[in-house]
């Protein structure tokens, strides 16, 4: 069985990589702000839930090498919420720092939404959603200092909520609660559950050595 990324995203690919799944990387191209804006007033679980369903309904139809896609089609978005504030991409650095100061000491919920279509035999089927929300808590004694070599690395400012608990941003991570995989942006284990409403077993999708 064969699982198809509507994302780009070197997180969600080493996520899958390590739990024996080699998928197939298409990317999107979702206009994520123009999305929202139509969409109206969205909690932040509805706005991570609505971008992934976009995002793998946007590769629906595509072909891989000529062939068509066989197997099952998967979308992901992730947003940081700050009291009730919704937070994704940075982008800028002075905006990543001014993010680090205010979250420095606290705690927040990153929210990954998760979209499965079923496109066995390059049929489009049934479709089914999800999303996993964790708390995180960002250690109280990161110095100024700390910050500003973290967002000068530029790591911060292409993820959602400015951090990273895979990467250079995990030493900043005091405390997660929840899935740490929904953290990083995809949660296997809610994938494995969406699976199943298909009557699919998590160990099909097996196809990497490890």
């Amino acid at each position: 069985m064969r699982l198809y990324l509507a994302s780009t995203s070197p997180a969600r690919l080493a996520t899958l990589r390590a739990v024996g799944v080699e998928p197939i990387l298409l990317a999107s191209e979702v206009d994520e702000d123009a999305a929202v804006a139509a969409a109206g007033e969205l909690t932040a679980p509805e706005m991570v839930l609505l971008l992934a369903r976009l995002k793998a309904e946007a590769v629906v139809g595509r072909t891989v090498d000529g062939q068509p896609i066989d197997g099952f089609v998967l979308g992901g978005d992730s947003a940081f919420e700050l009291d009730g504030v919704v937070y994704g991409k940075p982008h800028e650095p002075a905006v990543a720092r001014e993010r680090w100061l205010l979250q420095r000491g606290r705690e927040g919920e990153l929210h990954s939404g998760h979209w499965l279509i079923d496109h066995r035999g390059g049929v489009v089927g049934d479709s089914v959603g999800g999303v996993s929300t964790s708390t995180v808590r960002f250690a109280s004694d990161i110095s100024d200092e700390e910050i500003d070599a973290y967002v000068a690395t530029g790591e911060p400012l292409k993820v959602a909520g400015a951090f990273t608990i895979d990467s250079l941003g995990a030493p900043f991570i005091s405390e997660v609660r929840g899935d740490p995989h929904a953290v990083v942006g995809l949660s296997v284990a809610l994938v494995r559950s969406l699976l199943l409403e298909f009557d699919v077993r998590w160990h099909t999708l097996w196809n990497r050595a490890l």
